[in-house]
């Protein structure tokens, strides 16, 4: 686990959402200096940390939201740590939580050199990342399929396919290896899903 231990005059702790973000910003001896909700937006963010600028570092947890405010601190040249969520969570706990003190809590991890980080993916690969998490995801449904159509036998006991379904020119006549109309009817939407996931998958071939 790394951690954010440089020191700095100013440190900003965002809980940030879609359309709002709090901010919380601490000096050096911990004093609360700007604690309040904004709007989502660039300019609100800048007026709002203007007179700290100097030294100022911003922190904010690893959800979705948090591109565009990597890419704006970037911009303005402005210090950004992105913070582990799952290791966050375990480190300041604490029953009571909303978005003035997850703020809070984040500007204080930041400040004693406690906030864990996360990688703060560069800007120009994000999107070829989450195509592969995309991909991925694709994958996994198709072997969920695939995983149905072979275990449907067992209930039966009817016997083994005697063949490889991840293969298309494998599937002909896997449906009609079940008995039961209703069961084939189960049998044919995940082939047909199947031949859809497939298309997808080599569709998002890089």
């Amino acid at each position: 686990m790394r951690f954010h231990d440089n020191p700095h005059q100013h440190g900003c702790g965002i809980d940030l959402h879609a359309k709002t973000l709090y901010v919380c910003i601490l000096d050096r001896e911990g004093n609360v200096l700007v604690h309040r909700n904004l709007s989502a937006s660039p300019e609100a963010f800048l007026e709002t940390i203007a007179p700290y600028r100097e030294g100022l570092v911003v922190a904010v947890e690893c959800i979705f939201t948090w591109y565009w405010l990597a890419d704006l601190c970037a911009k303005e040249g402005i210090s950004f740590v992105l913070g582990h969520a799952l290791y966050m969570k375990a480190i300041h706990g604490g029953k009571a939580k909303n978005d003035r003190i997850d703020a809070l809590k984040i500007a204080t991890l930041l400040r004693g050199g406690t906030l864990p980080q996360a990688y703060a993916y560069p800007a120009g690969m994000r999107a070829t990342r989450d195509l592969l998490r995309r991909r991925l995801h694709l994958v996994r449904k198709r072997g969920q399929l695939l995983a149905h159509i072979q275990m449907t036998s067992h209930p039966y006991n009817l016997p083994p396919l005697g063949k490889r379904i991840a293969y298309p020119s494998n599937r002909e006549g896997v449906a009609e290896h079940f008995e039961d109309r209703v069961v084939r009817k189960s049998i044919a939407i995940d082939l047909a899903l199947l031949e859809r996931y497939d298309a997808l998958i080599n569709d998002l071939e890089l």
